[in-house]
């Protein structure tokens, strides 16, 4: 069985902490990953930091890690969207540079896809480094979940965060979802090719609800509490007016899309 996996960086090295998530996470991911024949392309947007050619030199001698340096930031579903004609697998990972894997989690994954025919995605159990659950959606998004995602303290016992992540549900076990975070999931590669990847309209945000919104009209989403990664999850756009600004214009093509398409 193959397997491919792709991280797209973007100054991924110019903080010492950062440097070593992104390292462990293709150091862990490849080592890990000895059942299946696994690729893992380091796709970096231009970074003013060095990101592509520190991650080169550093894992020169791994042969599964191949590092594509764009001249221009590309966002992060184009980014994505590039290698698709590089891919011979029969499983895609879309990985973020801040996930800590701690074992064999592609393997595993491809092994529950293998088990489901019908699922054409599936999400691992996300947590913090801590081990505490990430609120992250399983359904698709609606403003009043939006809303809640904003401006709630306590994220875990908020009604609304707790619908939109299926908290209440019983995630001891795998169940059907509508939607998978981008910071991973698996995708079965020939179904990723079909769809042309991400809508790469959305520069960044909401291109992950969108991709798995097309998913389920052709095929199974499902969660897989076997498979758990760890997310540094930074919420970069709630401190950074840019971001903050991509995010709104994503949320509101999604919507737009959505909304108003037959």
């Amino acid at each position: 069985m193959k397997a491919s996996g792709c991280i797209v960086t973007y100054n991924a090295v110019s903080g010492a902490n950062k440097k070593k998530l992104l390292f462990d996470a293709i150091e862990n991911l490849t080592a890990f990953s000895k059942d299946v024949d696994f690729t893992l392309y380091i796709v970096d947007n231009a970074s003013s930091d060095g990101t592509a050619q520190a991650v080169k030199e550093y894992f020169r001698d791994n042969k599964a890690v191949k590092v594509i340096a764009n001249r221009e930031n590309k966002g992060f579903g184009k980014a994505h969207n590039q290698i698709i004609d590089l891919l011979e697998s029969d499983y895609h990972f879309v990985i973020n540079p801040d996930i800590i894997v701690k074992d064999d989690v592609i393997g595993k994954l491809c092994a529950f896809m293998e088990s489901k025919p019908a699922c054409g995605m599936a999400s691992p159990d996300i947590r913090f480094p801590d081990g505490r659950v990430q609120v992250l959606a399983k359904r698709h998004p609606k403003l009043k979940y939006l809303v809640s995602s904003r401006l709630a303290g306590d994220r875990e016992n908020n009604k609304n965060l707790r619908e939109y992540a299926m908290l209440d549900a019983d995630l001891s076990k795998p169940l059907q979802i509508e939607n998978c975070s981008g910071c991973f999931f698996c995708i079965r590669t020939a179904l990723f090719k079909e769809l042309g990847g991400f809508d790469d309209r959305y520069f960044m945000y909401f291109e992950d609800f969108d991709l798995a919104r097309t998913v389920g009209k052709r095929a199974e989403i499902w969660y897989c509490p076997d498979a758990c990664v760890y997310h540094e999850w930074g919420r970069d756009s709630k401190r950074n007016s840019k971001l903050m600004l991509i995010h709104v214009q994503s949320t509101m093509k999604y919507f737009v899309k959505w909304t108003f398409k037959r």
